[in-house]
């Protein structure tokens, strides 16, 4: 049995957060005509989250089972 966590920390869930809130901006964007303005807010906002994901170190989270058991 591993005995790592495939939870994540609340820094790298918060990283996560902030390109999701993103996608669904550019989404929503999209669905409004497009609305181009408000799309690359919505990416402006995806690239904050890269640049947050790696502050926080998010790939130290991935944990790779090693297959013995």
């Amino acid at each position: 049995m591993s005995g790592g966590s495939h939870a994540g920390r609340p820094k790298s869930w918060a990283a996560v957060a902030v390109i999701f809130i993103g996608f669904i901006v550019g989404g929503v964007a999209l669905a409004m005509g497009p609305n181009w303005p408000v799309f690359f807010v919505g990416a402006g906002i995806v690239v904050l989250g890269g640049i947050i994901a790696f502050a926080v170190d998010i790939m130290s989270d991935v944990v790779v089972d090693d297959g013995s058991r």
